[in-house]
């Protein structure tokens, strides 16, 4: 009887693991066909992570915190941490900051910091160009034999720790900005790993823009992409509309061309933000039919020269 218990223990437990094994492997190809190293909803007024010459937009300082959950109520589901803030340095017309991204799946795991500076020049009286520098360290973990100890398949872990340099380009005004960019210049790879690192330790190249439009006193719309390519997977893009109501509620959609929706809304003030976003699949194929929601929160915190709210 209790050989059999044992046995029924055992059996129940090994087709957990297949199953949440069946169900992360799956996310993990859907991460890497979104690109996940920096796809979130809410890129349209932080791209700071992305292109840090973004933050020359802002002659305030800013703190801004990003987090993002897949599949909630389950163990080991996809979760994204993202953390920027940036200082104005008005004597050269520059800004300097730093950038912190925590990403999880199962028992995969990710951590990246990097460091930034960028540099304006003035074209003419309302156009600038800024370019921007960042370097950092980026830190790879795959602990593979802490999901079943007797199987040969997850015996080796992997870790690995490499060097990240990565650098923007962006033109500005108060109306619009387009920028390009390449944050993830991966210096060392890992070789072997899973699919999800597969895309996390490639080349990132990322083409944005925005602009603002006055359509009445009280609400302006702002269209805004954002265009990314790895190679070896398809370009992904992302399009989205936001109305502004008299600069206090900001609502949105987006779609992704990866057969993704959005809706967006956030609250505005002259030294904060929150906003929240809702991710859909448009798709009955997604995940074999799951329709995989993501729940994603953003946090931002200006302070020094805050006379205008930071609509762009």
């Amino acid at each position: 009887m209790f050989e059999g218990n044992k046995v029924k223990k055992s059996f129940i437990i090994n087709s957990s693991i297949v199953m949440m094994l069946s169900l992360l492997l799956n996310s993990s190809r859907l991460l890497a066909q979104q690109q996940q190293i920096f796809s979130y909803s809410q890129y349209a007024d932080n791209l700071t992570p992305v292109n840090p010459a973004y933050s020359l937009l802002d002659k305030a300082g800013s703190i801004n915190l990003m987090g993002k959950r897949q599949f909630i109520g389950i163990d080991g589901a996809p979760t994204s941490l993202m953390l920027s803030g940036s200082l104005p340095i008005e004597s050269i017309g520059g800004a300097a900051g730093i950038f912190v991204l925590n990403d999880q799946v199962a028992v995969e795991k990710q951590l990246e910091v990097n460091a930034f500076f960028a540099k304006s020049i003035q074209l003419s009286a309302e156009d600038y160009l800024s370019v921007s520098l960042n370097v950092g360290v980026r830190n790879y973990n795959a602990l593979y034999s802490t999901l079943d100890p007797y199987d040969t398949q997850f015996k080796d872990d992997v870790r690995e720790t490499s060097p990240n340099l990565g650098f923007g380009v962006m033109f500005y005004s108060n109306k619009y900005y387009v920028g390009f960019s390449l944050p993830e210049l991966t210096i060392r790879s890992l070789g072997t790993a899973s699919v999800q690192q597969a895309n996390y330790l490639k080349n990132h190249y990322y083409f944005s823009g925005a602009y603002l439009a006055d359509l009445s006193e009280d609400i302006k719309f702002k269209p805004s992409t954002l265009v990314s390519y790895v190679k070896g997977s398809d370009m992904l893009a992302d399009f989205t509309g936001t109305f502004y109501l008299k600069e206090q509620l900001g609502l949105g959609a987006g779609y992704r061309t990866n057969k993704r929706g959005a809706g967006i809304i956030s609250i505005l003030g002259d030294n904060y933000k929150i906003g929240y976003a809702y991710q859909f699949g448009t798709s009955s194929n997604n995940l074999g039919g799951f329709n995989t929601t993501v729940h994603e929160v953003t946090l931002g915190y200006r302070f020094g020269k805050t006379s205008g709210r930071k609509l762009l």
